[in-house]
């Protein structure tokens, strides 16, 4: 296990919860929509993302001196997804659907205003 008490915890713990906007219940309600119906996971790369996306669900559960070394690895991949999507947004922005469910399923909703106050993520 990781030295909770790192600096590196701590940092990597607020990057985290500054791009996942959306609190546990709401990841785990949207998870659960988009992965009924008849588009449940639809043929694209973005589907690889629901596994991550169940994992932020977990995190989000924790506290910080619970978490695991893949609890950090996937807060990790979570971060550093979530902000190459926001760098390399489409030409319509949150206005394209697919963008905004792959960001959703990471637990991003570009839409959500962000209570720090900053208007660029990355």
């Amino acid at each position: 296990m990781a030295d909770r008490t790192a600096p590196e915890v701590g940092t990597l713990w607020e990057e985290f919860h500054r791009v996942v906007n959306m609190t546990s219940e709401e990841l785990r309600t949207w998870l659960l929509t988009v992965t009924s119906g008849e588009e449940a996971f639809p043929d694209n790369p973005d589907r690889l993302w629901f596994g991550l996306g169940t994992e932020v669900v977990k995190i989000l559960g924790k506290r910080k001196v619970d978490l695991t070394d893949d609890d950090l690895r996937n807060m990790r991949r979570t971060v550093d997804e979530v902000t190459r999507r926001l760098e390399s947004p489409p030409e319509r922005g949150a206005a394209d659907d697919a963008w905004r469910r792959a960001l959703m399923t990471l637990g991003h909703d570009p839409l959500r205003p962000d209570p720090h106050g900053s208007e660029d993520l990355p």
